[in-house]
């Protein structure tokens, strides 16, 4: 990509990071150039965060509803699915399927709640009295 060509459009990024890129100058040798953003990419992005927003709102209303436990809405919102948050926490896959339903979460020990709780950087009483309506 030629210098002049390098797209410099705005995004909503373009205050807190830019992208480093090498061109072409007028001489044909490559150089370092930073770019607010494509508008391209910026759409793209957008679009992620809207469906990460989309997710994180139905888990909100899941547990609200009573549905779900808050390590549903944890999860969510810290972008992880089953198998990241089962690493993390070191119980197995089907333990943390369990755990999303409410009344296995109610069970559940101080010391698996706090496995979630470190987690999720949060304290055990904020993920105990999380309902949704936060």
């Amino acid at each position: 990509m030629k210098k002049e060509e390098l797209p410099q459009d705005k995004s909503k990024l373009a205050d807190f990071t830019r992208e480093l890129l090498y061109v072409k100058n007028i001489e044909g040798q490559y150089e370092k150039e930073l770019s607010t953003g494509w508008d391209i990419k910026s759409d793209a992005l957008n679009c992620a965060w809207d469906e990460i927003a989309r997710r994180t709102n139905f888990a909100k209303e899941s547990v609200a509803a009573g549905s779900k436990s808050p390590v549903f809405y944890f999860m969510e919102l810290n972008l992880m699915d089953l198998a990241t948050l089962a690493a993390y926490t070191g119980f197995w896959k089907w333990s943390v399927k369990r755990h999303l339903k409410p009344a296995v979460f109610k069970k559940l020990n101080h010391q698996k709640l706090e496995k979630y709780a470190k987690t999720f950087k949060i304290s055990v009483d904020e993920l105990i009295h999380f309902d949704g309506t936060n």
